[in-house]
């Protein structure tokens, strides 16, 4: 197996680093990165921490190293070499995290997400009308790992705030059986890229072929953090299997949500190497302008509109005999 982190890696063109990951010959994984720069999203950081401990798991040798570029501190203090169990170049002394980032977090118990909650608040300086949607976006994607993923080393998060353009960049990675075993518990398709559209439509849960889900799964979570991407005007990313969506900037009328993510402005990849599990990227602005309070009703009401929808076309199609 091969990683490298590249001088940009952001949910833009984060297609690039995820082809240089490389799933091939399992016996062992070389680690690298660009000799001159590193700049790279959450979610890069998150799928190589997760990479990097699957092989501690499994015994795996781990070889090669991450340059002393001048970027090395940053990846020191988001502990990545923590999990990838590698010599970081170089020593850093650590100073205080909040308000700018959320270093890289192993979540294997539902304490484990409490304290990830914990540290992201100090990170959002915002209202609590802008908080509690970020906040849902960790704990979504977190219960999600504990409750679908059967992951053996559980999920990676960590998260960086960029104080000048008020933006939160969220990344979050298992090593579990991904969307297509996850979704195929309950529904049929075709594909990856159907597996991953089931996921991303409200209303549709792995854990039951109910629509609507049941009591503990709406089939909500993933449409609300899509939505919540769009709504802010940023990128969403999804990675399971070889296949990648993502949700685009270039979206025509923000406040349109659509119960099918494939009515979006997106891009589908199904070429990619094999990851097993499921890795998501977010970024969401955090700007008080917003008025997230009244976008979240906005989504809960789209949330509603495409499961009666949903209902609706389902009884249309049965037939009692």
């Amino acid at each position: 197996m091969r990683i490298h982190l590249p001088n940009s890696a952001h949910l833009q063109n984060i297609e690039g680093f995820i082809r240089r990951y490389n799933p091939d010959n399992p016996s062992i994984l070389e680690i690298s990165g660009h000799d001159k720069y590193i700049h790279v999203h959450p979610f890069s950081l998150a799928l190589a921490a997760c990479i990097g401990a699957s092989a501690s798991e499994n015994n795996v040798q781990i070889t090669g190293a991450i340059p002393n570029v001048s970027s090395a501190p940053y990846l020191v203090r988001m502990k990545l070499f923590d999990f990838l169990r590698t010599t970081p170049p170089r020593i850093v002394h650590s100073h205080e995290a909040a308000g700018r980032f959320v270093p890289l977090t192993q979540i294997k118990t539902s304490e484990d997400l409490t304290g990830a909650i914990s540290d992201l608040i100090p990170l959002l300086h915002a209202a609590p009308s802008v908080a509690d949607p970020i906040r849902y976006v960790i704990s979504e994607l977190g219960r999600n790992v504990l409750e679908h993923s059967n992951s053996p080393v559980g999920g990676f998060v960590c998260a960086q705030y960029f104080r000048d353009k008020k933006r939160i960049a969220i990344g979050m990675a298992d090593a579990g059986i991904g969307i297509a075993s996850a979704i195929r518990r309950s529904h049929e398709f075709t594909s990856e890229a159907e597996a991953i559209r089931l996921a991303l439509t409200p209303g549709i849960s792995g854990a039951t072929p109910r629509i609507g889900g049941n009591e503990t799964n709406a089939g909500a979570g993933l449409f609300f953090i899509r939505s919540i991407a769009k709504v802010s005007g940023n990128f969403f990313v999804i990675y399971s299997g070889s296949t990648q969506y993502k949700l685009l900037r270039r979206q025509e009328n923000l406040r349109v949500l659509y119960a099918n993510p494939l009515m979006e402005s997106h891009r589908i990849v199904n070429d990619l190497p094999r990851w097993q599990g499921t890795a998501i990227g977010i970024d969401i602005t955090v700007d008080d302008t917003l008025e997230f309070a009244a976008l979240l009703e906005t989504i809960r009401q789209s949330y509603s509109i495409g499961v009666n929808a949903r209902k609706k076309d389902y009884y249309k199609r049965v037939r009692f005999t």
